[in-house]
């Protein structure tokens, strides 16, 4: 516990979900953030300053939970689930409705990424405990 009343965790199941969802939004946040103009036009993307902000959204997401993954605490975690979840109730939808009409790397790379976020998710809410559950103690004999 920290001078700040937190308690910080340190297993690392719940650093690799923290570093699977920075490693995901990094990269997707720079190739959004310097997408070149022409790139942005045949993917159908206007206007471009609304592509930029959403690039250094991203990028400045994926890169808290990178450094956050140092000194996870339950908040950290509930922005982590939140953030992750969001995304995922954005895009299923989507992928479910609008995926006939999407080509197949396209509708691929989307599922990758649903997998992944939900992956990173289910990896994090299963490693903390939740406040008034006690951890249950190994019986070695």
């Amino acid at each position: 516990m920290t001078p700040g009343g937190r308690v910080h965790y340190s297993g690392g199941v719940l650093r690799a979900s923290f570093w699977l969802t920075g490693l995901l939004f990094v990269p997707l946040g720079l190739l959004l953030y310097l997408m070149p103009p022409t790139l942005a036009a045949v993917a159908g993307f206007a206007p471009l300053w609304l592509v930029r902000a959403a690039g250094g959204l991203l990028l400045a997401w994926g890169g808290y939970q990178i450094a956050a993954s140092f000194r996870p605490d339950l908040i950290k975690v509930g922005g982590l689930l939140g953030g992750n979840l969001l995304v995922l109730a954005t895009l299923l939808p989507a992928w479910l409705r609008l995926s006939p009409g999407w080509t197949g790397s396209f509708r691929a790379v989307v599922l990758a990424v649903l997998v992944w976020l939900g992956t990173a998710s289910l990896l994090a809410l299963l490693t903390v405990p939740l406040p008034g559950r006690r951890p249950r103690r190994a019986s070695g004999r």
